[in-house]
């Protein structure tokens, strides 16, 4: 198996909304771990999740989880998640789910470099970027 580079997000105390959501978006297979499942069943926060990994058939990996219990948890602007290509059709159907109920940053137009680009926040406090390129050739 090839490395990976990948997006791990963490969510605080709704991983399990979210993961769900974007598998709606995405598409693909959806495992998802609770605390619980790691030997903790009966505490507090069993039922959140541990870890959460959606891989589509785009190649897309996704990991998620809920905030362990004792750590805080704080958002930050020093993320985001693109998604990019040639598909249009397929790129804007991703950018019409994930900016709605959300904000739109930047809207979904053709930027100066000559790429349709827009930036939105989910929902869920995630930001995302997605791109679709010209076609080579």
């Amino acid at each position: 198996m090839a490395s990976l580079l990948n997006p791990y997000v963490s969510f605080d105390g709704n991983a399990r909304q979210a993961m769900e959501f974007y598998k709606e978006v995405f598409g693909g297979e959806l495992r998802l771990n609770t605390f619980g499942d790691a030997g903790h069943p009966g505490a507090g926060g069993s039922d959140k999740i541990m870890h959460g990994m959606l891989s589509t058939t785009d190649g897309f990996t996704l990991m998620g989880a809920d905030m362990p219990p004792g750590m805080e948890y704080a958002p930050g602007n020093n993320f985001a998640v693109s998604v990019s290509g040639e598909d249009e059709a397929t790129l804007r159907g991703y950018w019409e789910q994930l900016s709605s109920g959300g904000s739109v940053s930047v809207p979904l137009e053709k930027q100066m470099w000559g790429d349709v680009f827009g930036m939105c926040t989910d929902r869920f406090g995630i930001p995302w970027m997605v791109d679709i390129s010209r076609p080579e050739g």
